[in-house]
């Protein structure tokens, strides 16, 4: 997968298909990007502008959606490990010695 591109460079490339001096696949030929990765850019940025909407998400919502799938698989993970040690220090007060 390759690198992604920094947001200047995405506002710009938006700038220049919403200006429509060339059609949109030869812009993203000239940026050396994929036409449909341009257009995703452009409806991005029309989402991000409308504040989103019921289906899409603006690009804020998708990196507090991220952050938030990274905590909760943390705080799963920290659970389990205190369930473990819950059950170990359970056992060990049972058995005999």
């Amino acid at each position: 997968m390759p690198a992604p591109h920094p947001p200047e460079f995405r506002r710009r490339a938006v700038e220049l298909a919403r200006e429509r001096s060339k059609p949109v696949a030869e812009l993203a030929k000239d940026l050396g990007i994929s036409e449909s990765c341009l257009r995703r850019w452009m409806e991005q940025s029309e989402t991000d502008a409308a504040g989103g909407s019921e289906t899409a998400l603006t690009s804020r919502e998708k990196k507090e959606l991220v952050e938030l799938r990274r905590d909760k698989r943390r705080l799963e993970m920290e659970v389990e490990i205190l369930k473990r040690a819950a059950a170990y220090f359970a056992q060990e007060n049972v058995l005999p010695k």
